[in-house]
């Protein structure tokens, strides 16, 4: 029987670790007999705390050791349930709780409306509101009660409570429809039944509820019994007896009659919870015995002072100096996140060289603890990160989310392409190196305009290549995917298929492929996916959800003595050093996340904790993690949008102890470490090349390139750089001038240039399949407009005896010591027997300044070609030179532009001979310097202004 006068509650002070206290006094006191440990049990408030508590048993013994049971109480929030220990107790008369990814698709389905993954995530809000009710044990019969309490609810409010009460309405049916209950409801019975069978026929040996800082009824009566009963003890984390906490500021903190109470502060949790326990603070003892990484009661004493609730904090002005003073307490300010994460990762390295030391990062932010990680591995330190990885960030995560992606987007080159370079695909080794010389084949071949949707499209585009035929058969299986709506229990079934048929078994290896494989298998297994429908745009985002909640750990932790904790890893455990990193408000703490299904005043009318509470929890893992022997506080003066503002409890410390001392020093090697130096622009570069690798044939494209950017000729001609077209580009203006220019090629050698067959040609070219409709729908009209004008000057050109001879014809001549050849866009029989040379422009043809000045020689050393006999069997003296420009001009679409009809007959052609002779002799037989932008105003293309490093020294002096 229990004994109700007796009370035997202790509390380990936050200044000590827990777990090593709790671990020693537990070994001074039952450890003497080799069974004496192992005759008791340890409830502990999750498994993440079990393993803390064995670890410290681990350093405690030093040897060999009989553990006592360790058992976690289970904690619906993290979906653990209660400990098997606990739950083979007595056969469990109840039925079994449901898997929560069960539930999560169960509820998914049921709010199913808004899209997939909207009802996903509304449905993970709603299973934290259910959980919340649960855990308090709250009728839902008296939501209709507090709703009417509440009354001048907003309409939206109104709405979301008028569903959560049909659902709490539906919801046990479904349960008993299933033959299971919630988690939490599992949790509750079983807790219950245990605290009254405890009360009659206790347990033998010791039961310890170490830890245990949650409210919940059910968790609370158990702890309760386990304080009254024969060798029962509860040991509570961080609890601040009156020498540190005056009894005045101990019941200030409420709650009053209304349940309001200083919700914020650190001991509030821990008060309810005592009166929960029925226990008055007087009767808690502080337990004796202490190990590990400590610090002062001093500095206790301060920090419990400087998080006093507001109406006491005028105290801090009559403090004496030993009451204000925080010790080993130092403060880092950063400029940005990246700094800061570079500034943690020095300062865990520089504990490692202290033989034994260890040192720990204590952030709720788990971007911080990804950075950190990071760059620890500069060291080849893997950090133990207790917290693991979302699955979605693992190497087979993210193979997942690149096949639904390329399903989703219809096999477009930009996720193809990711998905084709992932790691896990193509093999190791040798194989591997084979497999991306395909891939980067098909990467060169997919630069430009994306092609045809599907496999049909890709067929059609890569033709017979044959790095698309080994590749095509790891594909197959995408492209049948997601083409219309599928049960998610299907969709995994295609995910799994298709991940096997592009990486094989490798996929499935490892801790993260294993938990990827049993995610695929219960998703194809559970009845609640399969009656979830999931649309194509959803799935990406469906599947990302989904796996961020799976949580991947290394199987054999890290570095054995750096560490990442969330606050839960911490509440328990201690470093030499600790690093509190992220100290801005709205990280830690971290807001309030609001609940979208019940409103501020129906949670108070119902009696549940404020969300305000959760601030407080974060007060209280702080204001511990503040007991470390040595401390180190981070935060970063700005984040990635704007100026941030320093934690609270970060402004609490500065305020008493009248500023942190500052780490200058991890500062200022922060800043230096990846520091460049000065600055040293280089001058405008000018490269000499030497006469033999000077080129003697040049494309007559190229000319005005080098007279204008000699830098970029050099660059293109000699050291042979050309600039790659994006992949999925958007239709540039080069490609809209390529498709008319073979529409007009297309033109002449098959309709003789027909200018009634014009018009129809450059229809058929709008309707190509490529082409975007919104291309489509700007483009249409223009180039319309201005086909049109060449139709009506071909007719015009036809009626004067004119007659077009080629088109797209090649041809070559010699200038001096160097050949020139180039491409003519047309070419026409004048009546009088002479050669007109044209030159399409989809855009605006040069100036006549440009012309005058020689840099637009194009169309002038065309036609000296055309005069040498270098275009084949086409004879004759050129006499007209012409633009065809399809721009627009003066109000319309479609223009003729003389470059000669200022010139004498004959000048253009001495005028275009001359220029070239000029710039041939200085760059290309000659010993000029390639000097880049010598001529800016004809310079206008940018391709290669990185590597000439433009931006360093244009524009200087």
């Amino acid at each position: 029987m229990s004994d109700p006068q007796r009370v035997a509650v202790y509390t380990i002070p936050s200044h000590r670790s827990f777990a090593d206290a709790l671990a020693a006094g537990l070994i001074a006191r039952f450890g003497q007999d080799e069974l004496g440990l192992a005759q008791g049990r340890i409830l502990l408030p999750n498994n993440r705390a079990v393993r803390a508590v064995t670890d410290a048993f681990v350093r405690a013994s030093g040897a060999g050791l009989l553990l006592p049971r360790l058992i976690p109480v289970g904690d619906p929030e993290l979906d653990e349930r209660v400990g098997g220990a606990l739950d083979r107790i007595e056969k469990d008369p109840d039925p079994p709780a449901i898997d929560p990814a069960e539930r999560l698709l169960k509820l998914a389905s049921i709010l199913q409306g808004q899209g997939t993954a909207e009802s996903l995530r509304l449905a993970a809000d709603l299973a934290r509101t259910l959980d919340a009710l649960l855990i308090e044990e709250i009728d839902p019969r008296k939501l209709k009660g507090a709703v009417g309490e509440a009354s001048d609810l907003a309409r939206h409010w109104e709405h979301s409570l008028a569903r959560l009460e049909l659902i709490y309405e539906a919801w046990p049916q479904i349960l008993a429809q299933q033959g299971a209950v919630d988690l939490a409801e599992h949790r509750n019975r079983l807790l219950n039944r245990l605290a009254r069978r405890w009360e009659n026929d206790p347990p033998g040996g010791f039961t310890v509820a170490a830890g245990i800082t949650t409210i919940a009824p059910a968790v609370a009566a158990l702890v309760a019994r386990v304080a009254r009963m024969p060798g029962g003890m509860v040991v509570l984390p961080g609890l601040w007896l009156a020498d540190v906490f005056p009894a005045e500021e101990w019941e200030a903190l409420g709650p009053d009659e209304s349940g309001r109470g200083e919700s914020t502060h650190p001991q509030f949790q821990l008060k309810l919870l005592l009166g929960r326990l029925g226990i008055a603070r007087e009767e808690v003892q502080e337990w004796r015995w202490s190990s590990g990484a400590s610090s002062t009661r001093a500095r206790l004493r301060a920090v419990a002072n400087a998080m006093a609730a507001p109406q006491f904090s005028q105290k801090w002005q009559t403090l004496k100096p030993s009451e204000r003073r925080l010790g080993d307490i130092r403060l880092a300010e950063l400029p940005d996140p990246a700094a800061e994460a570079q500034a943690i990762a020095l300062a865990l390295r520089e504990a490692l060289e202290i033989p034994g030391r260890t040192a720990a990062l204590v952030t709720p932010d788990r971007q911080l603890a990804g950075r950190v990680s990071g760059l620890l591995a500069r060291w080849d330190i893997e950090a133990d990160d207790s917290a693991g990885r979302p699955l979605a960030t693992t190497a087979v995560g993210t193979l997942l989310m690149a096949i639904a992606s390329t399903a989703v987007e219809d096999l477009s080159p930009v996720p193809l392409l990711a998905l084709l370079k992932h790691p896990l695909v193509g093999g190791e080794g040798e194989d591997r190196l084979a497999w991306l010389d395909k891939v980067r084949e098909l990467d060169l071949k997919l630069r430009g305009p994306r092609p045809v949707p599907r496999l049909a499209g890709l067929d059609a585009h890569f033709g017979n290549a044959s790095s698309w035929q080994i590749v095509r058969p790891r594909v197959e299986t995408i492209d049948a995917m997601l083409r219309e709506p599928v049960s998610l229990s299907k969709l995994a079934e295609e995910l799994s298929r298709a991940a096997e048929d592009i990486a094989g078994d490798s996929v499935w290896r490892g801790p993260a492929g294993r938990i990827a494989a049993e995610m695929m298998a219960e998703l194809q297994a559970s009845r609640a996916a399969a009656e979830l429908i999931v649309a194509a745009e959803d799935a990406v985002p469906l599947l990302r959800q989904l796996m961020d909640e799976k949580a991947v750990r290394p199987p054999y932790g890290g570095h054995p003595r750096i560490f990442i904790w969330g606050l839960l890893e911490a509440r328990l455990q201690r470093a030499d050093l600790l690093v509190l990193g992220g100290l801005n408000e709205g990280v830690w703490p971290a807001l309030p996340a609001p609940d979208p299904w019940l409103p501020p005043k129906v949670r108070a009318a119902l009696g549940m904790p404020t969300l305000d509470g959760r601030i407080g929890l974060a007060a209280h893992d702080f204001a511990s993690a503040l007991g470390a022997p040595e401390v180190l506080i981070t935060r970063a003066n700005r984040d990635l949008k704007s100026p941030t503002v320093a934690s609270r409890f970060l402004l609490r410390l500065d305020a008493i102890s009248g500023g942190l001392p500052r780490d200058i020093r991890l500062e200022r090697l922060t800043s230096a470490l990846d520091d460049p130096g000065r600055q040293r622009p280089v001058e405008k570069p000018a490269p000499s090349v030497p006469l033999e690798q000077r080129p003697k044939k040049i494309r007559v494209t190229d000319v005005d390139r080098l007279k204008a950017d000699p830098f970029a000729f050099y660059a293109r001609a000699i050291l042979d750089l050309k600039l790659l077209d994006v992949v999925d580009a958007d239709h540039t203006a080069a490609w809209k001038g390529t498709q008319v220019h073979r529409v007009l090629e297309e033109w002449l050698l098959h309709d003789g240039c027909d200018p009634e067959r014009l018009r129809g040609r450059a229809e058929r070219l709008l309707k190509d399949a490529a082409i975007h409709p919104m291309l489509r729908a700007l483009w249409a009209p223009r180039l319309l407009e201005a086909i049109d004008w060449i139709a009506a000057t071909e007719r015009q050109n036809q009626s004067e005896g004119r007659r077009p001879l080629a088109a797209e014809a090649k041809g070559e001549a010699v200038l001096g010591d160097v050949t020139i050849y180039g491409r003519v866009d047309r070419i026409d029989r004048l009546a009088g027997g002479g050669l007109a040379i044209i030159d399409y422009k989809t855009g605006q043809p040069p100036t006549q300044k440009a012309v005058t000045e020689g840099f637009a020689l194009q169309l002038g050393l065309l036609a000296l070609i055309a005069r040498a006999g270098g275009f084949e069997g086409i004879e004759g003296e050129p006499q007209a030179f012409e633009y065809w420009s399809l721009a627009r001009h003066r109000g319309q679409f479609g223009r003729l532009m003389r470059p000669d009809k200022d010139m004498a007959p004959g000048e253009f052609l001495d005028h275009a001979c001359r220029n070239f002779v000029e710039a041939a002799g200085k760059w290309l037989t000659g010993s000029e310097p390639f000097t880049a932008k010598l001529n800016p105003a004809y310079a206008p293309y940018g391709d290669y202004d990185q590597l000439m490093r433009l931006e360093e020294w244009y524009g200087r002096r």
